[in-house]
Order: C-alpha cells, then sequence, then structure tokens
C-alpha cells in the first residue's frame, strides 16, 4: 500500500499550484495531467465559470482524465503534446495559468511494460505517446555510432557514451536491442559500477527517452506557446526534473525579462521588450517531501508572470 501511494504523489503541489495564482473565474491549462495531482489541486479552486484545461501525449494518462472529469463542466481535454497548446482552439481565449510537470512520470516508470526503467526486463520502448513515433528499440537498431554517442552526452552527459555506442553498434548486428534488460546488461558490462548507488545505465537511458520524446524541442515549442496564450497577469509554473530543462525555463524566463544580453564577443545584445518576470527564486521541495516521496529530489519549480505588453513608442 505504501508503495502505491508513493507512485502517485504530485511533485512540489502545494508550490505549484500557488504560484498560478488560481482565481475562482480563471481559466488553467494542465499540460501534463499523468494521473492528475496537481489538475485536482487547481479545479479544487475554480467556481462554476471556471475553466480546466487538460493534456497530455500519453494515451493512458488521457483515458485516466477522461475517467475522472469527463462529466465536470468546467473542464476539456486532449489528447497532444503541450508544444501543440496554441493549436487547441480552447486556448484562443486566453489564459490565466499554465502548469507543466516535466519528464516521465511516476506511472510511466511503474508500469515496466513502458520501458522507461532498467530496473525491469521489458520491450525497449520509451514512447510517452504510444501511438506515433519510433521507439527507443528503432532508434537503436539504426543510428550511427555517432549519433548514438551524441545522444548520451547531450542528453545525459554520459562521459563513456562513446565506448557504449560503439559497443551497441558492435553487439547489434548479431542481436538487435529490444529489451530493457539488455541495454542496461551491456552498459554495465562496458562502464562497470563506478558510483555507489547509481546504476550505470542511469544517464543512458535518461538520454534516450528525451531522444525519443523530443521533450527539449517540445518543451521549448511549449514555453513559447504557453507565453502567446497566457493573458497579461498570467502565471507559469513549471516543475523540472534534470539541469538541461530547469536550465531551458531559467534561459527562457531570462530572455523574455527584458534583460541586456552580454555576450563574450562583441558589444551586448539590446534586450527585447520584457514580456515575462520571474516571480520569486526557484523552489525546491522541502525535506519532508523529499522523504516522503524520494522521486522528489531533483524537482525544481519556476513561476513566472506575464507582463502587461507596451506598445511601441509608449513608456
Amino acid at each position: 500500500m505504501a508503495e502505491q501511494l508513493l507512485r502517485h504523489i504530485p511533485v512540489m503541489l502545494g508550490e505549484a499550484v500557488e504560484g498560478l495564482s488560481v482565481q475562482s473565474d480563471g481559466r488553467y491549462l494542465d499540460g501534463t495531467f499523468g494521473r492528475g495531482g496537481h489538475a485536482r489541486a487547481v479545479l479544487s479552486r475554480l467556481g462554476p465559470q471556471g475553466r480546466l484545461l487538460l493534456m497530455d501525449r500519453d494515451p493512458t494518462a488521457i483515458a485516466a482524465a477522461r475517467a475522472e472529469f469527463a462529466a465536470d463542466p468546467r473542464v476539456s481535454i486532449r489528447h497532444a503534446n503541450f508544444s501543440s497548446l496554441a493549436e487547441w482552439d480552447e486556448t484562443a481565449a486566453g489564459l490565466d495559468g499554465v502548469l507543466l510537470d516535466l519528464g516521465v512520470s511516476s506511472p510511466q516508470l511503474d508500469d515496466a511494460s513502458r520501458g522507461f526503467s532498467f530496473m525491469a526486463d521489458a520491450p525497449l520502448d520509451m514512447r510517452m505517446d504510444t501511438t506515433q513515433g519510433e521507439s527507443a528499440a528503432d532508434f537503436l537498431a539504426h543510428a550511427s555510432e555517432r549519433e548514438i554517442t551524441e545522444v548520451l552526452w547531450n542528453y545525459g552527459e554520459e562521459r563513456h557514451g562513446r565506448r557504449i555506442a560503439r559497443a551497441i553498434v558492435a553487439d547489434r548486428a548479431a542481436t538487435p536491442f529490444t529489451r530493457t534488460g539488455q541495454l542496461a546488461a551491456l552498459i554495465e558490462r562496458v562502464v562497470g559500477r563506478r558510483e555507489p548507488g547509481k546504476h550505470p545505465a542511469t544517464r543512458s537511458f535518461q538520454a534516450l527517452r528525451i531522444r525519443v520524446n523530443g521533450e527539449l524541442d517540445a518543451l521549448q515549442q511549449g514555453l513559447n506557446a504557453a507565453l502567446e496564450r497566457l493573458k497579461p497577469g498570467g502565471r507559469l509554473s513549471v516543475i523540472s526534473f534534470h539541469s538541461l530543462e530547469d536550465r531551458a525555463v531559467k534561459m527562457f524566463i531570462r530572455d523574455h525579462s527584458g534583460r541586456v544580453k552580454n555576450t563574450r564577443r562583441g558589444p551586448p545584445v539590446a534586450a527585447a521588450p520584457a514580456r515575462l518576470v520571474a516571480v520569486g527564486k526557484a523552489q525546491f521541495p522541502s525535506a519532508a517531501e523529499m522523504a516522503a516521496n524520494p522521486r522528489s529530489r531533483s524537482a525544481v519549480l519556476r513561476v513566472a508572470e506575464k507582463l502587461v505588453e507596451q506598445k511601441e513608442g509608449l513608456a
């Protein structure tokens, strides 16, 4: 029972929802429904005139959303990547808040058949949306040694990426990589156990997952779409789980804050008009939350507010 509860604890629930500054008649979008922890908290603060828009790229998550919320007239549900939120007609009226809880969800990790984890042997899939795209097995079947090396370094900062890639290419000729256990065993054989308490396949699995799902591109597109759809005064609340995501969110807020950009070469770049302002500093889980839910340990929450856009020629 304790293990079951751990799986569905929403990370930084209070902080993320507080960051949205929910108004009872507001219009909010949860772009990563998961299993609805954050969505329920937002909905509990909405009155009859409020609206909650739910998105997720995972069809299993959308099925759960429809089972629980389809009958609520305040709720609309869409199976799609949050990167396409501006394409949804429901967002055209403007949003008072957008919440994104990035990365892989606990239900995805805990379902061995999805192939996200090396803790159990399963098909090497890793797709968040199982209805489209190539799986991790598909990618490893055709990618060159250089492509695999670049993915492992760029998305996992895996220092042994070249050795791992070389071994994958050498071994796949005889036996294609189709199982998580098969890939994890190869990585452990090549790298060895160098970090106590950390499986040597951790970085590689993260990197492949990010590549297969196009997560960083989707994040950039989603942030841009959220900025366009937010009303002045609307809030963006984003929870990240690794440095690549958090860096992208931090830089996005900074780049739209109206600051002059200093460059190493050449003069400073003139700032574009400010469109966002950070609300406080980055927030992290409390010691109590990390003890209750170890998966929250790497979480970082950043909140920003959309500013009233100034017209040219006006102060």
